[in-house]
């Protein structure tokens, strides 16, 4: 999960750097491209299998709302500092719960609907520090995005009770690239050797932050793991301050505070209630 964290940072980081010369649609395109190629030599054994679906339309709209979502971070990391961006991005845990009860049929208690309502009281502390709403268009971006990660997560949850890890990341590869390319279109661009390098550098990076996520939730306790996920916040911070000259302000912090300790009071309580469940089945 560490690792993880680190990829993002770096991918978020060359995103901020080359947003000068390339749209946020164009760097999706370069970064699901280098994705799919670093992947191409895993899938050629045996590439029946890894595209092999019993749920294709999942697979599908995931992928879209994935790609939507990525287009839209890309260009909040590219006009935000990146830890307000990052901040922002931790609402998607928020998002869950809504989405959980609406589209799984989840059963909400009172606890996680209360951290729910704390989080997003912490996100109206990022956006309006003196009691008037700052939500420009990165602002909304970001929080957009959040939405639309937090729907391919729910699409996540249904995909994985029957596909593997490796299947649902080729799929969201593949069609991210076939979804990325009509957007890109309209501010394309052919990069240069080294900008080339760094969007493919992006790509890895992208891939092994998902690869990481995806094997560190596998291996690991959700509930145990789950406050690694938010030293990107920390790594966010100090990348700023040293290659973007980029200085939080107090309202980033106390509100990424609220938002970060409300999503780990709702990782704690549906863990807890998963393994309860599991002991009264025993």
């Amino acid at each position: 999960m560490l690792a993880s964290a680190v990829c993002f940072t770096a991918m978020t980081t060359l995103i901020k750097y080359l947003g000068a010369g390339y749209s946020p649609a164009l760097q999706t395109f370069y970064r699901q491209l280098a994705g799919v190629i670093l992947l191409l030599p895993l899938i050629a054994p045996d590439w029946r299998r890894a595209f092999y679906a019993t749920r294709p339309g999942i697979l599908l709209f995931r992928s879209a709302a994935g790609i939507a979502a990525t287009i839209l971070s890309f260009y909040a990391y590219q006009q935000l500092p990146l830890a307000d961006a990052n901040a922002l991005s931790f609402t998607r845990a928020l998002w869950i719960t809504p989405l959980a009860f609406f589209t799984l049929g989840e059963k909400l208690g009172p606890m996680r609907i209360g951290a729910t309502l704390v989080g997003f009281l912490g996100v109206l502390v990022m956006l309006a520090p003196s009691g008037h709403m700052r939500l420009g268009l990165a602002e909304f971006s970001a929080l957009a995005s959040a939405f639309l990660f937090a729907l391919a997560i729910a699409g996540m949850k249904v995909v994985t009770r029957d596909h593997s890890p490796f299947t649902i990341l080729v799929w969201a590869a593949f069609l991210g690239l076939a979804f990325s390319l009509p957007p890109a279109l309209f501010s394309w661009r052919w990069p240069g050797i080294k900008d080339l390098m760094l969007l493919a550098a992006m790509g890895v990076l992208g891939v092994g932050s998902q690869a990481a996520y995806i094997k560190g939730m596998q291996i690991g306790d959700a509930a145990a793991i789950a406050p690694v996920d938010y030293t990107r916040l920390v790594f966010a911070v100090g990348t700023g301050f040293v290659l973007f000259h980029e200085v939080p302000g107090m309202r980033t912090l106390v509100g990424a505070a609220v938002v970060i300790g409300a999503t780990l009071l709702i990782t704690w309580r549906e863990h807890h209630v998963a393994r309860r469940a599991i002991l009264q089945s025993v």
